[in-house]
């Protein structure tokens, strides 16, 4: 069974919009469920699919909506500061008979985690699947766009907190929209439900991406801080997850360690698709 129906909640200006026109480009249906207040529904990305604009929190009206729409798959794509969200959107999948459920992941492997922020991750894909609802877990490291922003190049300088020598994973934003799409329209549902995907366009280390920064022309010099620029509170919770080597995709929470051999272990099931390096997204 191949899925052609679906919904994308968090359709912002990075990964979920591109989600919704790489899915969009295949031919799919696609629902984009906007709060009210959403400012991204004029997006270009989102040409070709319906917007719904709804409260995540009225799991009747978004339930309705996911009905009418005969959506089979639902997207989260929302932001960390709005992963709340996610549990009635999951209690309205349920009403709604949603077959497949995709968490905002994309980031660190969260399976196994019981503490701290990236617990909330895991609590969640464990209450969908208490709901009944099968879930997809696409992991990826660091988009690597973000990168520049991680490390304050704006300021001029490519900020380490630290050492940060330890091989991490890296994606593109279009790489991993792209296989999401992929994924859900060419996948049978038996390689979607309750699967874990591990992603990596690339292998490296921030150390080795401060280099590049600093061999580019005019070159932006990379230094080692003990402290981050102030304000820099969430890069500075990332940057530790790298000091740590936490942001390979072959890091193993039960056994509290990177499986390297883990790491792109997902990138087979995309035949013959180039997976774009660092060097090649940030023209380095």
């Amino acid at each position: 069974m191949l899925y052609t129906s679906f919904a994308v909640a968090g359709a912002g200006p990075t990964i979920g919009s591109r989600i919704v026109q790489a899915l969009i480009n295949r031919g799919a249906s696609v629902v984009v469920l906007a709060r009210p207040s959403s400012k991204c529904i004029t997006s270009p990305l989102l040409r070709g699919a319906k917007i719904a604009s709804v409260d995540y929190a009225d799991v009747p009206g978004v339930s309705t909506v996911l009905r009418d729409n005969n959506v089979e798959v639902l997207i989260s794509a929302l932001s960390f500061g709005a992963l709340q969200a996610q549990t009635p959107l999951a209690e309205a999948a349920q009403v709604a008979s949603v077959k497949l459920l995709v968490p905002s992941e994309f980031g660190i492997p969260t399976e196994g985690v019981t503490d701290g922020v990236l617990a909330i991750k895991a609590k969640f894909a464990a209450y969908a699947k208490s709901l009944g609802i099968p879930v997809l877990r696409i992991y990826n490291g660091m988009f690597i766009e973000f990168v520049p922003w991680l490390t304050g190049v704006e300021l001029g300088k490519f900020h380490l907190l630290g050492q940060q020598n330890k091989l991490c994973s890296f994606a593109s934003l279009d790489d991993i929209s792209g296989f999401v799409a992929h994924a859900l329209t060419t996948f049978p549902s038996s390689s979607l439900h309750d699967a874990t995907y591990r992603i990596e366009g690339d292998r490296t280390s921030l150390e080795a991406i401060g280099a590049l920064y600093e061999a580019r022309v005019p070159p932006v010099p990379a230094v080692h801080v003990e402290k981050l620029p102030d304000g820099f509170d969430k890069q500075t919770f990332l940057q530790t997850k790298f000091a740590e080597g936490r942001l390979s995709v072959g890091w193993d929470n039960y056994l509290d360690k990177d499986v390297p051999e883990n790491a792109a272990s997902g990138n087979k099931a995309w035949e013959g698709h180039h997976w774009k390096t660092v060097k090649e997204v940030l023209g380095l």
